[in-house]
């Protein structure tokens, strides 16, 4: 039983909580979080970058949960008002996995944190023997958190990119997201395009690639942002849909046999 009471203040430790099927622990959540199928929400302390601060004081929190570098500074500010605070800024693909175990550990559900972020890096390890291996056999993805202007996706997802069986070489893995040219995206060609805007829900037929003028002919690809832009078990779930979009292959099918 979970007896901690969490404050998370980031939609990934958010979901990460959810997956490890300990939402009762949730006393306090942002605009962002939304794990929940019903009127069951925990009582909501602000937005993702702008927390209340003496509302989450209030509620008491044994821990609060924070991620990325644009938490840094509530994360320190937390801590200064005397509270428990588990931060956390994954760059890489192996650096989530091991945040997903964080969490597990900071609500008192360390085994589950570690069975979790085994089961997302074995459903990872089955991606990747189900793709091309070679290069030449690897398409080149663009990856597009933002559109607005356009910015190609780093941190994490160019690992996931390749864990899915493409080529993403727009931004360094492990590198910050950055605004990108025409000239850079018409160099490199793109096979296909995932629009994933970070906080937007964007339809198919409202793709913005083709206003822009853009000499490429990918095929373009509307996926929910949580599925590449978040740092929690929602990746793993992403990394499968880019293995079915880029190479056909259903992962969760051929886990059965």
């Amino acid at each position: 039983m979970v007896t901690e009471r969490v404050v998370s203040l980031a939609p990934s430790a958010t979901a990460t909580v959810a997956a490890l099927d300990a939402t009762e622990a949730l006393v306090g959540v942002t605009h962002a979080c939304e794990p929940w199928d019903s009127g069951s929400r925990p009582p909501v302390v602000g937005g993702w970058p702008n927390p209340d601060l003496d509302a989450v004081e209030g509620l008491e929190p044994t821990v609060v949960l924070t991620c990325d570098p644009l938490q840094r500074e509530t994360a320190t500010a937390l801590r200064d008002r005397g509270l428990e605070v588990v931060h956390a800024e994954p760059t890489r693909l192996a650096d989530v996995f091991a945040s997903v175990a964080d969490v597990g550990a900071s609500i008192g559900r360390g085994d589950a944190g570690e069975r979790l972020a085994s089961d997302l890096r074995d459903r990872v390890d089955r991606v990747r023997a189900a793709v091309p291996q070679d290069s030449a056999e690897r398409p080149v993805v663009y990856a597009e958190e933002w559109g607005e202007p356009p910015m190609a996706a780093g941190n994490w997802v160019p690992d996931a990119v390749s864990a899915a069986g493409g080529r993403c070489p727009f931004v360094p893995a492990g590198e910050r997201s950055r605004e990108v040219d025409a000239a850079a995206i018409e160099r490199a060609d793109p096979d296909h395009a995932v629009l994933h805007w970070c906080g937007a829900d964007r339809e198919p037929e409202s793709e913005p690639l083709a206003d822009r003028g853009w000499d490429i002919d990918p095929a373009v690809h509307v996926i929910d942002d949580s599925l590449l832009n978040q740092p929690s078990s929602r990746l793993v779930d992403g990394i499968e849909i880019l293995a079915e979009l880029l190479h056909d292959v259903d992962v969760a099918e051929q886990s059965t046999r």
